[in-house]
């Protein structure tokens, strides 16, 4: 064996060094995951150049690392957030569409959540913005490993306001009054108002839309405060209301893109501002991980994003999106961003095939901690790529069904190296009205990403590229069925009560529970907590 130099043994120790810093007993470092709402892929100008309303996002992306061929692990919104959450798919977790106001249970018990594994790894953990995994009972974040929770149990178009906001159709505001002044109109909630939650208590209802974007920020600097007096590593999962609609812009706005553009610049900035607070408690201590939770929601129309090239052409030549709610690239082929000064190389571009999923089991390596015992796990650590040792990710991707085809959470699309085969395809709802209808192919749909972004022209069942890639096709999917019915699989209830909304004022049309007359934005904390009380 040849004996190391001693100049190689100090590159070998500095490198060592380096690796295990971030483990090392009281140097765990700090961890702030931001998930977007229906942001597309080509919303970053960093991605997409026609987009100019992300000066803060792209320097994030300079300072950092951008990430290029990176997933939703679904591409609707409590599933993608229960994968985040748990490192499975919702054919593992049971979580396999979207919870509603009066859903009884959320994201099942027995699954572990990230942040309990990191709470239990000595980190101060927070949950600030949309939730969608329960908010009955224990399903509550404040139950499932966050010490703080402030934010709404679930999508900002899921109850009335009194800001409600840019929405295709428009919705009213909240009825204040008795039944008779309700108006009913499709896809709007009259009923009962959206509340926002401060840990288990209602402290407002309806929510101000139009000071939320500030409410996180300011909560989040806050919480990021009094983690680092306390010398405690913390995880803060910001999960925001852009881009979903209802859009709240402050007015007037100077975007050409519209009341979409000037939205997107508000995340833009409210992103920025939690860097920079980050960075003020000590630059190289956080890792920053920007992501989003699947592609546009089209059926939107003006108020949605862009999918930048992804745009399913052969879906979208039959009818119907194949952005938001498919499992076509535009549907859960998100932009995503990796901030860690020291540890993450700047101006770097990464093509590794990554996913929300790895989210999970990459900071539980970094922070020292294990994997939860007794289950599989979808996603991978992915720290040598962060690192810019490796751009090497998931050899086989699997995508599931989001809503828009096949059962949901089913498995019928997947991803092999540049190869995407679908054995189900289908359309969501457009623009303009058109569904794709679901068609079943077997063998699969197979299309060459690599020479076919657009996902315009499957390869020819004939052709010796079809023949050759095929089989290792069908070994990958039977092989993924196979684990997943062989692992320790939970069932989410789905089951709903009227008597589990959220509501702080039963008497009241609508839930109300802030002063009559009062514009919310200028009630002090303090009385709005003595104005409301919880339901759980």
């Amino acid at each position: 064996m040849r004996t190391l130099s001693p100049q190689e043994v100090l590159v070998l120790a500095v490198a060592l060094a380096g690796l295990l810093a971030p483990q090392a007993a009281h140097g765990q470092p700090n961890f702030i995951v931001i998930l977007a709402d229906d942001v597309g892929w080509g919303d970053l100008g960093a991605n997409w150049a026609e987009t100019k309303e992300t000066p803060r996002l792209d320097e994030l992306a300079a300072e950092g690392m951008r990430f290029v061929d990176f997933h939703s692990a679904a591409s609707t919104c409590s599933p993608s957030r229960a994968s985040l959450l748990t490192g499975r798919l919702g054919a593992r977790n049971g979580v396999t569409h979207n919870f509603a106001v009066t859903s009884v249970g959320g994201l099942p018990l027995n699954e572990t959540t990230l942040a309990e594994v990191l709470r239990e790894a000595g980190y101060s953990t927070g949950a600030i913005g949309k939730w969608h995994l329960g908010h009955h009972g224990h399903h509550h974040p404040s139950f499932r490993g966050f010490d703080y929770y402030f934010g709404i149990p679930y999508s900002n178009d899921m109850g009335c306001t009194d800001t409600p906001g840019y929405n295709l159709p428009p919705c009213p505001s909240c009825p204040r009054h008795g039944a008779a002044a309700r108006v009913t109109r499709k896809d709007c909630y009259t009923e009962v108002a959206l509340p926002l939650f401060e840990n288990v208590t209602i402290i407002q209802q309806p929510v101000n839309l139009s000071s939320l974007a500030a409410r996180y920020a300011e909560e989040a600097s806050r919480f990021i405060q009094r983690a680092s007096d306390s010398g405690r590593p913390f995880f803060l999962y910001l999960a925001l209301a852009h881009m979903h609609v209802p859009l709240e812009v402050p007015l007037p706005h100077t975007s050409e893109r519209g009341i979409y553009g000037a939205a997107l610049s508000e995340m833009d900035a409210l992103v920025g501002r939690i860097k920079q607070v980050a960075d003020s408690y000590g630059k190289g201590k956080t890792l920053l991980w920007f992501a989003g939770d699947n592609g546009p929601w089209a059926q939107k129309c003006e108020l949605a994003g862009r999918v930048g090239p992804f745009v399913g052409a052969w879906q979208r030549q039959r009818g119907g999106s194949s952005a938001k709610q498919t499992s076509w690239e535009g549907g859960h082929r998100v932009p995503a961003l990796a901030y860690w000064p020291g540890h993450i190389p700047a101006k770097r571009t990464s093509h590794a095939l990554l996913s929300t999923l790895d989210i999970f089991p990459t900071l539980v390596a970094l922070a020292g901690a294990v994997l939860p015992p007794n289950r599989r796990f979808d996603g991978l650590d992915v720290s040598p790529v962060l690192f810019g040792w490796s751009d090497v990710g998931h050899k086989v991707l699997l995508h599931p069904n989001s809503g828009a085809a096949g059962k949901d959470g089913g498995i019928e699309t997947l991803r092999l190296a540049q190869y995407k085969a679908f054995y189900t395809t289908g359309g969501a709802e457009a623009c303009d009205g058109s569904i794709g209808p679901a068609e079943h192919h077997q063998p699969p749909l197979i299309f060459n990403l690599e020479h076919d972004i657009q996902e315009q022209e499957p390869l020819d069942v004939t052709s010796r590229e079809y023949q050759a890639v095929l089989p290792a096709i069908s070994r990958a999917y039977a092989q993924a069925l196979e684990d997943i019915a062989t692992d320790n699989v939970s069932v989410a209830d789905y089951s709903k009560d009227p008597a589990v909304t959220p509501c702080c004022n039963v008497q009241h049309v609508a839930c109300r529970c802030q002063m009559p007359g009062t514009h919310a934005s200028l009630l002090d904390r303090h009385t709005e907590r003595r104005a409301a009380r919880g339901c759980l």
